[in-house]
């Protein structure tokens, strides 16, 4: 009888278990490979958006302002000194190439007109905006009882992976800021202090270069935020975030601007930690300095190096092999 030719079952296991042992060995090269593309497009969101501050500074001869409060998102209208109620974000949009964004509402008279292209401002999420390592450019929840006063309510608003340092504070969230524009540029508002904010943006700040006394090297400008996973799509309940809840052309607060008074930490599950720095990277946050350089920072930094780099002007010394 002729033989035919074949494998046997046996045979055919051994192959297929060989098969998956290899898959099994490729999946983590695979996994680090895409993980470390999608650090390298991290820090050039960052040395980015650095830049952009850069470039604001050299034109306005000051970093970018951080704006009123938490009730007030960018006007195109208020320009980019202490009238402007937006924060850093929206102050750098004309130099990452987002001038008709900054610019949605400019010149309107109508209140609600303005209103209206002011929430679709709120609405259009960047891509430069966003790690990811940890979720697309998309528009998501903000807190139920978000209302800025100067832009009509959406129910999906941009957001963003990324913070400027106010240096050293105990909190980066002081107030909503005023009831109106009129009482926003009057000379009798009382606003609240900002002397132990000494990083490079804050409530109402024009930092300039020359008060980067600790040297551009040495001051963090910008850096990744913490922000726990549970909470990437903007979810709200018990996996809420409040430093990842409103729009991200809004005035100062928890959300775009943290403090280096707490050392960096790696996203945890239900764990908030909304005035520090963090990322989704397994090793460390990327941090922009003021001279526009992105470097990696361990989450193990010493903290007290990783404070004296959020201050501008402390005169301590840093070691710059310690981070």
């Amino acid at each position: 009888m002729k033989r035919l030719n074949g494998f046997t079952l046996v045979e055919l296991l051994v192959v297929i278990t060989i098969i998956g042992i290899l898959i099994s060995l490729l999946l983590p090269a695979v996994q680090s490979a895409r993980e470390a593309a999608r650090r390298t497009q991290c820090s050039n969101n960052l040395k980015q958006l650095a830049l952009a501050c850069l470039v604001h500074e050299s034109t306005h001869s000051f970093f970018p302002t951080g704006g009123w409060g938490w009730h007030w998102v960018g006007d195109p209208d208020m320009g980019f000194d202490l009238k402007q109620p937006g924060g850093w974000i929206y102050n750098i949009l004309p130099y990452i190439e987002q001038g008709a964004l900054h610019d949605l509402g400019l010149g309107v008279t109508d209140a609600a007109t303005k209103k209206e292209k002011l929430k679709q401002m709120t609405e259009t999420p960047l891509a430069v905006l966003a790690c990811p390592s940890r979720r697309r450019a998309v528009a998501s929840a903000p807190k139920d009882w978000w209302a800025p006063i100067n832009a009509n309510v959406s129910m999906r608003v941009a957001k963003t992976d990324y913070a400027a340092c106010a240096g050293d504070p105990a909190v980066t969230d002081l107030m909503a800021g005023p009831s109106s524009i009129a009482e926003g540029l009057g000379s009798t508002y009382s606003w609240p202090s900002v002397a132990d904010c000494n990083g490079i943006s804050f409530q109402r700040s024009m930092v300039t270069m020359g008060e980067v006394r600790d040297g551009t090297s040495n001051t963090y400008l910008l850096g990744e935020k913490y922000l726990k996973p549970n909470s990437y799509d903007g979810s709200s309940g018990s996996n809420y975030d409040s430093g990842d809840n409103e729009a991200a052309y809004t005035g100062y607060n928890r959300d775009f601007y943290r403090s280096t008074r707490y050392p960096p930490m790696q996203d945890r599950l239900g764990y908030d930690y909304v005035w520090g720095f963090g990322s989704a990277h397994a090793s460390g946050f990327h941090a922009a300095m003021c001279d526009g350089s992105v470097r990696p920072i361990s989450y193990s930094i010493d903290p007290e190096i990783h404070r004296r780099l959020g201050v501008r002007n402390d005169g301590q010394a840093i070691d710059a092999g310690r981070f």
